[in-house]
């Protein structure tokens, strides 16, 4: 019994095509979602047992921006609720008096600036360079046993 293989049509190659292009652009797409990412460091004590703290309370929060809208006590608020919706979600207990961990923090923001290039001039031909000021903050969030009064 001999066998023969069909040449695939147009239309089979065409749908192939048109397959691989939407898994290349998908894939774009998701390697491209991490580049505006935002960089997230997390430190913590290795040894700590977590599963011993049940409550926490946020004490002071330090707020250094050279820019008035971000040292405004609306920002402190929103700070001091992402913190206590975040350790109530894992768990833990917001208290306002003596509490298993002490919660501090400390938010700042720099002038940075980027320069952006955009196609100039005739058919596009030359570029032209735009210097984009922006602020980059930084958020630090301090865990501290008051018992042992470390970092966990």
């Amino acid at each position: 019994m001999q066998e023969t293989l069909s040449q695939p049509s147009k239309r089979e190659l065409f749908q192939g095509q048109k397959l691989r292009m939407m898994a290349l652009a998908v894939l774009s797409l998701v390697g491209a979602h991490g580049t505006f990412a935002q960089k997230v460091t997390v430190e913590f004590d290795q040894a700590a047992d977590f599963s011993k703290y049940e409550t926490f309370a946020i004490r002071d929060g330090q707020l250094n921006s050279r820019n008035p809208a971000l040292n405004s006590d609306l920002v402190k608020k929103r700070i001091d609720a992402g913190i206590g919706k975040y350790l109530t979600v894992k768990g833990l207990t917001e208290l306002s008096g003596k509490s298993d961990l002490n919660v501090r923090y400390t938010f700042g923001t720099a002038r940075k600036t980027e320069v952006e290039l955009y196609p100039a001039g005739w058919y596009g031909w030359g570029t032209r360079a735009v210097r984009v000021p922006y602020a980059e903050g930084t958020l630090v969030i301090d865990l501290r046993d008051p018992t042992t009064r470390s970092l966990v």
